[in-house]
C-alpha cells in the first residue's frame, strides 16, 4: 500500500515538475535529445588521468559518439562552447542517503513523514546532487529509493542515476525485537535472495557499531561469510559499514567487495584491502563535518547524544590520520563516497577537496577516484566514469583547473547526464 502511495505521489510530482521546478530559461529535459551535440572546451579530463586540449566532444543521443581533436576549434558548429572551463566526466558518489532530510521544523526526520513528504524530499536531494555535478549515486538505502531510481531512469525527473540497496542487513536482520538472539546464516542468505528479487543493486551490511558507539564488530564472521557469499552467488555487490580493523578484516576475508568508513583501521588492514582488491570508501570530508555543523538538528534523536557528538569530534583527527595512511598504501582502490545525510546533499565534492587537503592525495588521483574508479566499483566501468566514445554522455564542466586547484570541483557550471543538459 505504501509503495502504491509513493508511486501516486511521484506521478503528481512529475506532472507539476516543469511548471514549478524548472527555472525560466532552463533547457527542456523531458524530451529525448536525438540531434548531434558538440561540446568544445580548452581542457578535458577523461577520468582515467588523460588530458585533452582544445577538443570537442560529439554527443549523439545519450552517448559520446566521438572526440574531435583534429579540427576542434570553437565555431558555428559547436553547440556549447565552454571556453576556459574544465570538462570532466560526471562525478560518482558511491555512498549517499538520498532520502535523509530535515523536516519542516529543521530537525532530522528519523521517523520519516508522509509518503508524499518522503519522496519529495528525496527528489529535492537528488536534484541538488545532480546540480553539484554528480550524475551517479549509490544510496544504501530505503524502499522509496526504488521509485525514485526508476522515475529518474525513465528520464522524466531530474536527478543522478541511482543504485540502491533498498534495505540494510545487520546481525539481527529478521529477528523479532522481542527475541534476544542473532540471525542465522541461512536466514541472512534468504534475506539476500529477497533483496535480489525486489530489485536491489547492492547489498548494504552493518558489520560494526557506529563511530558514536565505538565501532566494534557486531556481525559474526559466519554471518558475513553467509551474506557476502550469497550476494556473490546472486550477482550482487556488497558494501560493508565497518570502522574497526577487526570488522574490516572479517568483511574482507568473507569476500565482501567494498568497505565503508574504516575510521579505526591500521596499516595491516589497509594492506589487506589492497592485496585483496577490495574497494575502500573512507568518508573523511563530508559526513562528520555535516553532523557537527548541524548538531542542533540531530541532537537528542536516537544515539545522536553529547557522547556521540564528542566521538565524532574526535573522529575528525582520527580520519585525517587514517586518510594519509590510506592514500600512501600502494594499490589501494580508493573510491569516492560521502555518506551524505540530511544537510550534506549538494556538498558531495567537499570530499574530494578534503582528501587532497588532509590526505595529500594528488588532485588527478582524487578525480580518477570520483569518476572511472568509482564506476568500476559499481560494475559500470564500461558505461560511465570516462569521457570516451561509446560511454554515456555524463559530462560536467567546472570553473578552474581541478588538477592544480581541487576546489574547482565545487564550482560546477555545466551538467549533462545521458545526453540531456540540466545546467549551463
Amino acid at each position: 500500500m505504501r509503495t502504491m502511495r509513493l508511486k501516486a505521489v511521484l506521478a503528481t510530482l512529475l506532472a507539476v515538475f516543469v511548471v514549478f521546478i524548472v527555472p525560466r530559461g532552463a533547457p527542456a529535459v523531458l524530451i529525448a535529445q536525438d540531434q548531434t551535440v558538440r561540446i568544445h572546451a580548452a581542457m578535458i579530463l577523461d577520468g582515467t588521468g588523460g588530458v585533452l586540449r582544445n577538443a570537442t566532444i560529439v554527443v549523439q543521443g545519450s552517448t559520446i559518439a566521438a572526440i574531435d581533436t583534429t579540427n576542434a576549434g570553437a565555431g558555428a558548429n559547436v553547440t556549447y562552447d565552454l571556453g576556459a572551463l574544465t570538462v570532466m566526466p560526471g562525478m560518482i558518489d558511491v555512498h549517499v542517503h538520498v532520502g535523509w532530510h530535515f523536516d519542516k521544523d529543521g530537525r532530522y526526520a528519523a521517523r520519516g513523514g508522509t509518503p508524499a513528504q518522503d519522496i519529495l524530499y528525496s527528489a529535492e536531494n537528488a536534484y541538488v546532487t545532480l546540480m553539484a555535478g554528480f550524475t551517479t549515486i549509490q544510496s544504501p538505502g530505503q524502499p522509496s529509493d526504488v521509485d525514485l531510481r526508476d522515475a529518474i531512469a525513465r528520464g522524466v525527473l531530474p536527478g543522478p542515476r541511482i543504485l540502491t540497496s533498498i534495505r540494510t542487513i545487520d546481525e539481527r536482520t529478521g529477528v523479532p525485537r522481542s527475541e534476544n538472539h542473532l540471525a542465522t546464516p541461512d536466514a541472512l542468505r534468504e534475506f539476500v535472495r529477497k533483496l535480489k528479487a525486489d530489485g536491489a543493486d547492492v547489498v548494504k551490511i552493518f558489520a560494526s557499531a557506529s563511530i558514536r558507539d565505538g565501532g566494534t564488530q557486531t556481525m559474526t564472521n559466519e554471518q558475513l561469510q553467509a551474506v557476502c557469499g550469497e550476494a556473490r552467488a546472486q550477482g550482487l555487490r556488497t558494501m560493508v559499514h565497518a570502522h574497526s580493523s577487526e570488522s574490516v578484516k572479517a568483511a574482507v576475508n568473507a569476500g565482501c567487495d567494498q568497505i565503508e568508513h574504516g575510521v579505526l583501521i591500521d596499516d595491516d588492514t589497509l594492506k589487506l584491502m589492497a592485496a585483496k582488491g577490495v574497494y575502500f570508501d573512507p568518508n573523511v570530508g563530508v559526513v562528520l563535518q555535516n553532523y557537527l555543523r548541524n548538531k542542533a538538528k540531530y541532537l537528542g534523536i536516537g544515539n545522536y547524544n553529547e557522547a556521540g557528538f564528542a566521538a565524532m569530534e574526535r573522529g575528525l583527527a582520527i580520519n585525517a590520520a587514517m586518510i594519509k595512511k590510506a592514500v600512501a598504501t600502494p594499490n589501494l582502490k580508493l573510491v569516492l563516497g560521502t555518506d551524505a545525510v540530511a544537510g550534506a546533499h549538494g556538498h558531495n565534492a567537499d570530499e574530494l577537496v578534503e582528501r587532497v587537503r588532509q590526505g595529500n592525495q594528488k588532485p588527478m588521483d582524487a578525480i580518477i577516484s570520483a569518476t572511472s574508479l568509482s564506476a568500476q566499483s559499481l560494475h559500470l566501468g564500461e558505461t560511465i566514469g570516462t569521457i570516451a566514445p561509446g560511454r554515456e554522455a555524463d559530462i560536467i564542466a567546472v570553473d578552474g583547473d581541478p588538477t592544480s586547484d581541487i576546489t574547482a570541483v565545487t564550482r560546477v557550471r555545466f551538467v549533462m547526464k545521458g545526453g540531456h543538459v540540466f545546467k549551463r
